[in-house]
């Protein structure tokens, strides 16, 4: 059921419907049936996998919290005849069982993943490197739904069990529920448990404010996702697809494809956190006006910000302070030029979590291609920032609305340039259409009406812009004024409900619908 579909929009009222119907203790278990009838659907095989992660990450959870408890309980015990040679290796046994556990955990489950997700990309690379000597048959294997997602946030858990931050969840069924949680199962956010688990497991009144709020974000979500979005990949799909589109359409593609994956990704983040409200549940948020960036770095940091944040916290961080990269940061501060030997652990550091991400986001070159161009902008932009504070001291400009406005817009052409890579999946086609911006842009591509070939004719055109402008709008508002509904329901309550009759009548009317219409998938639950 994706969340675009009648099916799963009567499967949502009926499930809120019954929420509020049942007493509120029995409320988290009603959710974690309706989460895994919600699965089931999807494809009843993906249950095996979803549940064989819950059951390891909550046992080895388990074993860690008891390792732990046993460390502390003999040390107590022993505490007089210990010396502290002997209380310094016994904590070291312990920390080593830890870690066994953790690993073997954490390698089971990322075995899981990658057998599912690269198994035929191995097969595929493989095959071109034996040049047709032997040709490795692709296997056909399942991919759950959203098995990144829940991974993630899985073996988030327990690495935060075995540093000591989160105490282990000792129901099976409320840990089940934390990793199948269906409005965040398809496409996040990547929660932690520390900040989901307190209102997922608590029961909850039906209150006015809370679901008017939750029931708007579903409708501000579908409003992005079924007008604009699903309306404008039409036009993205023949522009990527279609040879003789270069130098100025591929400048249109580059555009277009960032308007429509900000609507498609942030529209299904909205529904998610959207029917969370609704029930009373909070979910993290996963977007801050990202387009408002000013660089490419703070563009990651209000972009998909769990993903990031897993990223730094379970990747960045542990290699940073590992052993060898320790050692080979006290080596090289030593025996390289300082400015350099400073930042050798940062550079392999951030190229670790950017190849990681890249592969993250698929099985395929172009996405490590992707990953890796991000890393080194980012890298290039921060060796530069002695030379950016010299131009700043000569000239003034920073924090000028003109400049400021230069610095955003740079960075959404720089992003969605980068994103090319997702759009043609072929990384020398892709170098090679950006290029073609610079070699063969004509201006005449916007007016000779060849924009009205691609699948958009002029109603499309005329409501891609009206949506433009609410977006566009709604942000700055809340740019400059913090929440919009908190705006809207300080107004006459009838103002608010006025506003989401619009949205509805909008979705319903504006939809891309009509005969043989096929909803689009959401572009991030493919991972």
């Amino acid at each position: 059921m994706l969340f675009n579909s009648l099916p799963f929009v009567c499967y949502l009222v009926c499930t809120l419907l019954l929420y509020y119907l049942i007493p509120q203790k029995a409320q988290w278990g009603f959710l974690l049936a309706a989460s895994y009838v919600f699965y089931a659907i999807a494809d009843p095989r993906y249950l095996i996998f979803i549940i064989t992660t819950t059951v390891s990450v909550w046992f080895t959870a388990i074993k860690v919290e008891r390792i732990n408890e046993t460390q502390k309980v003999y040390i107590k015990e022993h505490k007089s005849i210990l010396s502290k040679q002997d209380k310094q290796e016994y904590k070291n046994r312990m920390k080593l069982k830890r870690w066994r556990w953790l690993l073997l955990c954490l390698l089971f489950n990322l075995g899981i993943l990658s057998v599912t997700k690269y198994t035929n990309f191995v097969i595929t690379n493989v095959n071109s490197l034996l040049n047709g000597a032997m040709t490795l048959r692709h296997v056909d294997i399942i991919v759950p739904l959203g098995i990144s997602f829940y991974t993630f946030q899985s073996l988030g858990y327990i690495i935060d069990v075995y540093r000591g931050k989160q105490e282990a969840q000792h129901s099976i069924f409320k840990f089940a529920l934390f990793v199948s949680f269906f409005p965040q199962l398809a496409q996040g956010p990547i929660s932690r448990y520390s900040h989901l688990a307190p209102t997922l497991f608590a029961g909850h009144r039906f209150e006015r404010k809370a679901f008017s709020y939750g029931v708007m974000r579903i409708l501000w979500g579908y409003f992005k996702k079924v007008v604009i979005a699903d309306r404008m990949i039409t036009g993205v799909k023949t522009l990527v697809t279609g040879s003789q589109y270069t130098g100025a359409y591929v400048f249109c593609a580059m555009l277009f494809y960032a308007f429509e994956l900000y609507c498609d990704f942030t529209g299904g983040i909205d529904i998610t956190i959207g029917i969370a409200e609704a029930m009373g549940i909070k979910v993290t948020e996963n977007f801050n006006l990202p387009y408002f960036s000013k660089n490419i770095k703070e563009y990651w940091n209000r972009w998909h910000i769990t993903m990031g944040s897993w990223f730094t916290d379970y990747i960045f961080y542990p290699i940073s302070v590992c052993g060898p990269m320790l050692r080979l940061s006290k080596w090289s501060r030593t025996h390289l030029p300082k400015a350099i030997g400073k930042r050798v652990t940062v550079y392999l550091s951030c190229f670790a979590v950017w190849l990681a991400t890249g592969i993250w986001h698929g099985a395929a070159w172009n996405f490590v291609v992707w990953g890796l161009t991000n890393y080194v902008v980012i890298m290039a932009s921060q060796e530069l920032e002695p030379l950016y504070a010299r131009f700043h001291g000569r000239f003034h400009w920073k924090g000028k609305p003109a400049y400021e406005a230069f610095q955003i817009l740079r960075t959404v052409f720089l992003m969605s340039a980068i994103r090319m890579f997702d759009c043609y999946r072929d990384v020398p086609l892709t170098f090679k259409m950006i290029w073609s911006i610079f070699t063969s842009f004509r201006l005449s591509a916007f007016f000779d009406g060849s924009l009205l070939s691609i699948g958009l004719s002029a109603s499309d055109y005329a409501v891609l812009t009206v949506g433009f402008a609410v977006v566009l709008g709604v942000s700055l508002i809340k740019r400059r004024k913090g929440s919009v509904r908190d705006l809207f329901y300080r107004k006459p309550a009838l103002l608010f409900y006025q506003i989401m009759a619009v949205l509805l009548i909008a979705i319903l009317v504006l939809g891309a619908y009509g005969e043989g219409y096929d909803a689009s998938q959401f572009i991030y639950t493919q991972f």
